[in-house]
């Protein structure tokens, strides 16, 4: 028998389960705020569906194996190819945009480290069918106030958004090929982790030139609205293409949400399908790895189910967030937290206490009692430990008197309540 759970794999004590619950239940609630529905899908997928789409990060880190109908699958890394799936299969009847969310949980073979593990559960939020940057704005939106609900404000996260058009036509702007586009993304994706030496050594693998390679390097550097403004200027097509992240950026500051972001051209975000606004979402500190990420994905569905709707998505996960709110000592009780702890005095009080337990769980009240005969005080241990807020005891002279004595376990006061009230849930 193993000991533990397998490697990057979590037990959810009822402590545990706790905060994943009230993690849950925000991010529902931020959802329903901004009209979105719930859906889901299987867990498990055929493996064409991320090998061709995904991207190469995603398909080295996939739990993939065949199965017993010698069908080739795997383990879902991430949502976004079977919402693209699911949505393609009903195109046609779907009101747009469509706005859903999900909650899945995602496995992915990775070297685990602070804020990443090989399994995580994940808030899903798309837009599908609206192309304009008012979608964009709309998501981001989303995320960054499903952090305000969680209590974190601008000194705690931001968002930093970037627009894949904005990369592309800089850096062809700055003589790189359209060949040469996915390396220069890599390496920007990767300078502020990666030392510039180490990365002009994959520019010029990749038959780079020093003066194409420079320029990747600039771009990697924008960290401004301005900044990126007047590099497009320069270039051919700029003002095109900068349209929608100057768009997104003030209508999040229309909606008062201006302190949380800022516009970083180093966002790139690993997966292939992302074609323009992305963005991600980190802590100030930059103590851990991004909360949250996503952006628009205008060919996903198209490539998959062959519909053309164009999509904007972000995934935030359980891992981070969990924490940052650890870090913060936001404490979770447990639920199933008891309304009372019904005592037996004796062995002829059983099944009063037995009636009461069924009347009162009958009116949705939650209440336990000792499964065994035993001395008050070992029940009134069991009823601390158990949180109930108060013990309801019955002995024989209570049952003469139909009365119960009703204690507060805080304060340890007392007093006798009519037994037809207690039935009914009235305890004062």
């Amino acid at each position: 028998m193993q000991g533990q759970a397998l490697p990057g794999f979590r037990d959810f004590y009822p402590d545990d389960l706790a905060l994943r619950n009230a993690i849950f239940a925000t991010w529902r609630e931020v959802a329903r705020r901004y009209g979105f529905q719930e859906y889901d899908g299987p867990p498990l997928e055929p493996l064409e569906l991320y090998t061709g789409k995904s991207g190469e990060e995603i398909v080295q880190q996939l739990y993939a194996f065949e199965d017993k109908g010698g069908r080739k699958v795997a383990l879902r890394p991430e949502m976004t190819p079977t919402l693209a799936r699911m949505v393609g299969a009903r195109a046609q009847a779907l009101k747009k945009p469509i706005r859903w969310f999900a909650i899945p949980q995602l496995f992915r073979y990775e070297r685990q480290q602070r804020g990443r593990l090989r399994e995580h559960f994940q808030l899903n939020m798309d837009i599908i069918g609206e192309a304009g940057p008012a979608a964009d704005a709309e998501l981001i939106a989303a995320a960054i106030d499903t952090m305000r609900a969680f209590e974190f404000g601008p000194a705690d996260v931001h968002a930093r958004i970037s627009d894949r058009r904005v990369l592309r036509t800089l850096l062809l702007g700055g003589g790189l090929t359209e060949a040469q586009l996915p390396t220069a993304f890599e390496v920007i994706d990767k300078s502020e982790r990666v030392p510039e030496e180490a990365l002009a050594e994959i520019l010029e693998k990749a038959g780079i030139g020093k003066r194409e390679a420079g320029s990747v390097f600039e771009v990697a550097s924008f960290r401004s609205l301005d900044a990126v403004s007047a590099a497009l200027a320069k270039v051919k097509g700029g003002e095109d293409a900068g349209e929608s992240l100057r768009t997104t950026v003030a209508a999040l500051g229309t909606m008062g949400l201006g302190e949380f972001v800022s516009v970083d051209l180093t966002i790139v975000r690993g997966l292939a399908y992302y074609t323009g606004i992305v963005f991600e979402l980190f802590d100030r500190g930059k103590e851990l790895r991004a909360i949250c990420g996503g952006g628009r994905y205008d060919n996903l569905i198209k490539e998959i189910a062959g519909i053309d709707l164009p999509c904007v998505g972000f995934g935030m996960g359980d891992v981070v967030l969990g924490e940052l709110l650890r870090e913060r000592q936001k404490a979770f009780e447990a639920p199933g937290q008891l309304d009372a702890f019904l005592v037996a005095v004796g062995g002829e009080d059983v099944a009063p206490v037995l009636t009461l337990a069924a009347g009162l769980r009958n009116r949705g009240i939650a209440v336990e009692y000792a499964l065994r005969n035993q001395p008050i005080r070992k029940q009134l241990e069991l009823a601390a430990a158990r949180g109930a807020s108060r013990a309801v005891i019955i002995g024989p002279d209570e049952r003469k008197a139909k009365v119960a004595v009703v204690r507060d376990l805080k304060t340890g006061k007392q007093h006798k309540v009519a037994l037809t009230k207690v039935r009914k849930g009235v305890f004062k």
